[in-house]
């Protein structure tokens, strides 16, 4: 790591913020030197993103002080803490589909002409010299958002944020949604970033790239600050120490796997993948790896029904059957938790009890009747069990973190008791603490007979779980892996198209197909 200077270029003082029921931050204090990149962890619900939003101006502290540059200052608002050299990369995208990749960038600051409208011609050549300087040449600054796979999403909302300038930089989970070679060209960008004097918090659940990129890292638990440790000075299992409180438990692998096939797909074919087929066990964890764009989701939304597929035959204990739509899945025993939660598999207006028995509202009536008490009993065993951190089950879920919103999505499911469970990215934004929480959830549910189908990015995520690896590449299915074959470097290859189990030349099944 590049060495950084000793002075401090921003000191949070025993700041507290409170939400109804709940004390958010308490008495944290935090310093930032000019240079640095400074790691901030701990478990969903720690305090991280609020303690960030104080930082941004989203929103405001109800005690403590932000000294920037020596001087206390009062982030009144987004706007002001961007004037003063803060910029800020969500976990949660903040763009427009509907807009250009420019337009995006430069929203509400894009150049004009005379009579006081857009240039366009000078706002796609801003921003192709923004992008070529930030090692992202290949997105085309006119191209409409909506046309770019989520990861390079995510490098417009980075490129979005570095368009201002910024003296202090905020991250937060920022790889968690683009591939490896995206994240290490964000590393190069962080790294020439520091040589600047811009100084970086980084917040991330993964624990080797703290380690990959940063000089400190600072621990939040409960909302309570635990202390700030040099990157070379601690081990990982010393930070989980000081996020969670204890040591996790390692578990080891034990497969519940039957010879039983619950389920067959024979000859998918659809937009954005080529003559799928596979089997799937009673009890068996199949996961399915591939880099973005690999079709892996859309393969999984055209067997919940989600989205059409061009053709292919599925079966399920040897019938053939036909789904078109999710509830269809549903009624036969298929559950599907959704890469982007927020969007795809949570009410987050509604309460924590009304989103867990949204799947399967019957278990709460009685004579034709919806008893509501027996909603909340439900809602309050499923809470217990899975460790969810709410004040109660009519908090709403839009107030609650990550982590304790996916394990509302995953109860929602164990509601419906699947034959099936499809999960795409089950522990996406998850801390580690949770992460080994979901990870034991998922084994006992096939400990009692359930086979799930598993979408990770996260290779040990994939190596530790699963009974069989099955490997996608532009569409094409190039690798079915059982487990005394796992190895990360095998399912790279096979993920990049540099090897293919099944045929040495990837046109005699098709051309592959390009998936954006």
């Amino acid at each position: 790591m590049e060495k950084y200077e000793n002075d401090i270029k921003l000191k949070l003082n025993h700041i507290t913020k409170y939400f109804p029921g709940v004390v958010a931050l308490e008495n944290v204090t935090l310093e930032l030197k000019t240079g640095e990149v400074h790691a901030l962890c701990g478990e969903n619900g720690a305090g991280k993103s609020t303690l960030m939003n104080v930082l941004s101006g989203n929103h405001q502290p109800d005690g403590g002080e932000i000294i920037l540059k020596g001087q206390q200052v009062v982030m009144e608002d987004q706007q002001v803490a961007q004037q003063m050299g803060i910029g800020i990369v969500y976990q949660e995208r903040s763009l427009v589909n509907d807009l250009s990749v420019a337009e995006n960038i430069y929203a509400g600051n894009q150049p004009t002409n005379g009579w006081g409208f857009i240039n366009f011609k000078k706002l796609f050549a801003q921003t192709r010299i923004l992008l070529e300087k930030l090692g992202m040449a290949d997105i085309d600054p006119t191209t409409k958002l909506e046309y770019l796979s989520p990861g390079k999403q995510q490098m417009v909302e980075i490129a979005k944020a570095l368009s201002q300038n910024p003296e202090i930089l905020i991250l937060d989970e920022p790889t968690a949604s683009i591939s490896e070679t995206d994240a290490k060209v964000l590393f190069q960008i962080i790294r020439s970033l520091t040589k600047e004097g811009v100084a970086v918090i980084y917040i991330s659940h993964r624990m080797s790239e703290i380690f990959q990129i940063a000089n400190r890292v600072s621990v939040l638990k409960d909302g309570k600050y635990q202390g700030t440790k040099e990157v070379g000075e601690i081990v990982v299992d010393d930070i989980i120490r000081m996020m969670v409180g204890r040591d996790l438990v390692k578990q080891d692998y034990k497969s519940h796997a039957l010879d039983e096939i619950v389920m067959k797909v024979e000859d998918f074919n659809g937009p954005d993948y080529l003559n799928i087929n596979f089997e799937l066990k009673k009890g068996e964890i199949l996961g399915l790896a591939g880099l973005v764009g690999a079709g892996r989701t859309e393969l999984a939304r055209a067997i919940f029904g989600m989205d059409k597929k061009y053709e292919g035959r599925l079966f399920l204990n040897q019938n053939q059957v036909t789904i078109n739509h999710p509830l269809e899945a549903m009624n036969l025993g298929i559950g599907y938790l959704p890469e982007h939660r927020k969007e795809q598999g949570l009410f987050l207006e509604m309460t924590v009890e009304e989103n867990i028995v949204a799947t399967n509202l019957v278990v709460a009536v009685e004579n034709r009747l919806l008893q509501f008490s027996k909603i909340t009993e439900i809602a309050d065993a499923y809470i217990q069990k899975l460790g969810i951190k709410t004040p109660d089950s009519k908090q709403k879920v839009v107030n609650l973190s990550g982590g304790n919103q996916q394990k509302i999505v995953l109860a929602k499911w164990l509601l419906l008791n699947p034959k099936v469970l499809i999960v795409d990215e089950p522990t996406h934004g998850v801390d580690v603490g949770a992460k080994s929480e979901i990870y034991a959830i998922l084994k006992e549910l096939t400990e009692k007979g359930t086979s799930i189908i598993m979408i990770s990015s996260e290779l040990p995520e994939l190596l530790s779980l699963s009974d069989r690896i099955l490997v996608l590449c532009n569409g094409n299915m190039t690798a079915e892996l059982p487990r005394e074959k796992f190895s990360e470097e095998e399912i790279m290859h096979y993920a990049s198209g540099t090897k293919n189990m099944f045929t040495s030349d990837l046109t005699k099944k098709g051309q592959p197909i390009s998936v954006s």
